[in-house]
């Protein structure tokens, strides 16, 4: 019997009148936009300009959402193209299923096209915006909560989570995957946010650290998970792949640092252009201010005329 444990909601949609709030998709939206605040704020510290985070988001969200959604069913292909499934429910992302793998993948696509359009070095931008990133997974996680689904094994510790009985689920206490998962994505953010700060990583270094710290976690909590999922060699498909984006992140980081080591001094350069023309308009003005003051002088207007000169020395010889 267990004395305490966390409740999961009744259901996860919020009616406001006509209009459905579900709470996956509040998640979402909330992790998306603590994102872009947390990357702007790292990216104008970087000597970038305002909104240029937000600019370049407007590409990679799309296409990260398309791509986590594309990653989803793909691997988990039955639940939606096997006998007596409607194909339709692909397309219902609100009900939940992103696979982070294929968000982060297109997401960078998309990132990659935004960047070129403003002339920024993509791991520049993606340094910035990582911390960001692991936060909104912390927060998009809580979606899983709503939705009641992405639970670990049975469990009778005080932090179990309280599943109720429905389709594809058994009542019971379980262990809160979502919520370990939570936290250990908001260590990530705070490790990365240390890192940077403290060996002043650069080129994307910042961003593989993220990565790698999340597959590191990732790993021995998708371990603890019960839901349906593919199995290569005994291990979960995801398992796998974090084993695998781990090792590619550590071993970018260390070729990183020795081809490319340090961190980039300019992010932006249409900022320092902008600067540049800024400053070159001042001198300018500066000149125009001096020219005028010296047409407005009359001294120097009458020791510098020439036919003035000769008028005068006619006058003083006809008085004479």
């Amino acid at each position: 019997m267990n004395l305490a444990s966390i409740p999961s909601p009744s259901t996860g949609v919020i009616e406001l009148g006509p209009i459905p709030l579900r709470g996956y998709a509040f998640c979402i939206i909330i992790g998306v936009f603590v994102a872009v605040w947390i990357g702007n704020k790292r990216w104008v510290a970087r000597g970038g300009k305002a909104g240029t985070v937000a600019d370049i988001a407007v590409w990679a969200v799309p296409f990260g959402l398309v791509g986590g959604r594309l990653y989803h069913v793909i691997t988990d292909y039955q639940l939606y193209f096997s006998d007596g499934q409607n194909w339709v429910d692909a397309f219902k992302i609100w009900e939940g299923g992103l696979g982070i793998w294929g968000a982060i993948a297109l997401g960078a696509v998309g990132a990659w096209i935004g960047c070129r359009r403003r002339g920024i070095p993509l791991p520049a931008w993606a340094d910035a915006l990582a911390p960001g990133i692991a936060v909104a997974q912390a927060i998009g996680r809580w979606g899983n909560w709503f939705n009641q689904e992405l639970y670990g094994k049975p469990t009778d510790l005080p932090w179990a989570l309280e599943i109720s009985e429905g389709p594809n689920r058994v009542a019971g206490t379980y262990h809160p995957t979502f919520l370990y998962e939570s936290l250990w994505c908001i260590g990530v953010a705070l490790l990365v946010i240390w890192a940077d700060r403290r060996f002043k990583l650069g080129h994307g270094r910042a961003f593989a650290l993220y990565v790698a710290a999340y597959c590191a976690g990732r790993g021995w909590i998708e371990y603890m998970r019960v839901d349906e999922a593919h199995h290569v060699l005994g291990l979960r498909l995801n398992v796998w792949t974090a084993i695998i984006v781990f090792a590619l992140a550590v071993a970018y980081i260390v070729i990183s640092a020795k081809l490319r080591p340090g961190r980039e001094e300019i992010v932006e350069p249409e900022k320092d252009a902008a600067e540049a023309a800024k400053d070159a308009e001042a001198v300018e003005k500066k000149d125009d201010a001096e020219a005028a003051d010296a047409d407005g002088d009359p001294l120097k207007k009458d020791d510098s005329d020439p036919l003035k000169k000769k008028d005068t020395a006619a006058e003083a010889a006809d008085k004479s």
